[in-house]
């Protein structure tokens, strides 16, 4: 495990001023605010991930939310898709504690690192074809200093088929039929290969109309711990 080589990984990300929408949407949200938020000094920067650098397991989402990560500074902190990630990551074992609130909450993850597609809030929530790619090699990196990766676990249809894109790019995958996303459907693509998990995303859209029930994502973590042995 290279600290070194985490820290200048995590200030490359911060300091990227790839994508010009996005660099313009994230700063403007960041001076504008949520009347909630007004006394909050938004982050406003790209998001770095975070986690256990000897993780066996990478989550991976879409984008930071507007008003979440983009003002936390942290993935999953600050808004409603964390509110549901961390106490069933907390049940599972993988986090120290189930609110994420601030950067600075004291919350730890073991053997788990989370990451996301895209770095900046995009506006709508949805990121170009263009964005993803020029974000996409930020990911590829951190899979590449987790050196004890045994897993990723994608929430949502889009995480899938990017993190499948990585795997494909670095195992050189042959698929005879290619892998789709599902929720708690996992695939195993052999010896020294990571899996990949598919869970639906735990957005306020998702989790208010029971399309995700805290019940289905406990599912899914007790599925990461048995694809871990554990």
């Amino acid at each position: 495990m290279d600290e070194k080589s985490w820290k200048q990984h995590d200030e490359t990300v911060i300091h990227c001023r790839a994508c010009p929408r996005l660099v313009e949407w994230r700063e403007q949200v960041a001076r504008e605010k949520r009347r909630a938020y007004m006394d909050c000094e938004y982050w406003g920067r790209p998001v770095p991930g975070f986690g256990d650098h000897s993780a066996r397991v990478l989550v991976v989402g879409l984008a930071p939310g507007a008003h979440g990560s983009n003002r936390t500074g942290r993935m999953f902190t600050g808004d409603a898709s964390g509110d549901f990630l961390f106490p069933a990551l907390h049940a599972a074992g993988f986090a120290s504690q189930p609110l994420a609130e601030s950067r600075l909450d004291g919350l730890e993850l073991k053997d788990l690192y989370i990451s996301a597609v895209c770095r900046c809030a995009p506006p709508g929530n949805k990121p170009t074809r263009e964005e993803i790619r020029n974000c996409l090699p930020y990911l590829q990196a951190e899979m590449d200093l987790l050196e004890d990766l045994q897993g990723f676990v994608a929430l949502g249809s889009l995480a899938f088929k990017e993190s499948l894109r990585l795997l494909q790019a670095r195992y050189t995958l042959d698929f005879e039929s290619k892998p789709l996303f599902g929720h708690n459907v996992i695939y195993r693509f052999g010896d020294d290969v990571p899996w990949l998990l598919g869970s639906y995303h735990p957005s306020r859209q998702n989790t208010q109309t029971g399309r995700l029930t805290a019940e289905m994502f406990a599912g899914v973590w007790e599925q990461v711990r048995v694809a871990l042995g554990d």
